[in-house]
């Protein structure tokens, strides 16, 4: 039973990542014809459209795979914590999950992004999506810390932020480490 659990609880928060990524890749006017954005748009189309075609919505945000990121997170805090009713308080740790979400694949995309810098060398269409998404996050660090004889320390900055907040997380917010 233990071994079903652990895989809806993959298989649920690698959905929830690749919506954040959907809306990430519009916040940053990524190229929609990148394997990386085809790829994002085809497993989360047979979701967000029915929706889309009820809720419309302005801007760069895409709010309706934002809400249905949350409510899936919602529906899975029981099933992460192992505890088959819903409650009230599901909400709260729905919203715990999707912040989790949220850094964990900040992260990631940033790792990502420096293990492909070492190896292609910005070259592939996948580096040009990693750039377009961690370069909003770096911009502003960058300004603060200019690159020191070519090395470039705002991506640890970013790494640094990301380890600071998920301690601040543990300790401030009740269910971050059960989540």
């Amino acid at each position: 039973m233990l071994a079903l659990i652990f895989l809806v609880t993959i298989i649920i928060t690698t959905y929830i990542k690749v919506l954040l990524l959907h809306i990430w890749l519009q916040w940053v006017n990524c190229d929609c014809y990148n394997p990386l954005s085809q790829l994002t748009i085809k497993i989360t189309r047979p979701v967000l459209d029915p929706f889309h075609r009820i809720f419309t919505y302005t801007g760069s945000w895409d709010v309706v795979a934002l809400f249905i990121a949350y409510m899936i997170s919602v529906v899975s805090a029981p099933v992460i914590l192992k505890v088959f009713r819903l409650e009230p308080i599901f909400f709260y740790f729905g919203l715990v999950l999707l912040l989790k979400s949220v850094g964990t694949l900040v992260f990631w995309v940033m790792m990502s992004r420096s293990l492909t810098g070492w190896v292609g060398h910005g070259r592939s269409a996948i580096d040009y999506v990693l750039i377009q998404l961690t370069e909003p996050l770096m911009i502003p660090i960058r300004r603060l810390i200019p690159p020191v004889s070519g090395v470039d320390f705002s991506m640890m900055v970013v790494m640094m932020i990301l380890y600071m907040l998920n301690f601040l997380g543990a300790e401030y917010m009740p269910g971050w480490v059960n989540l």
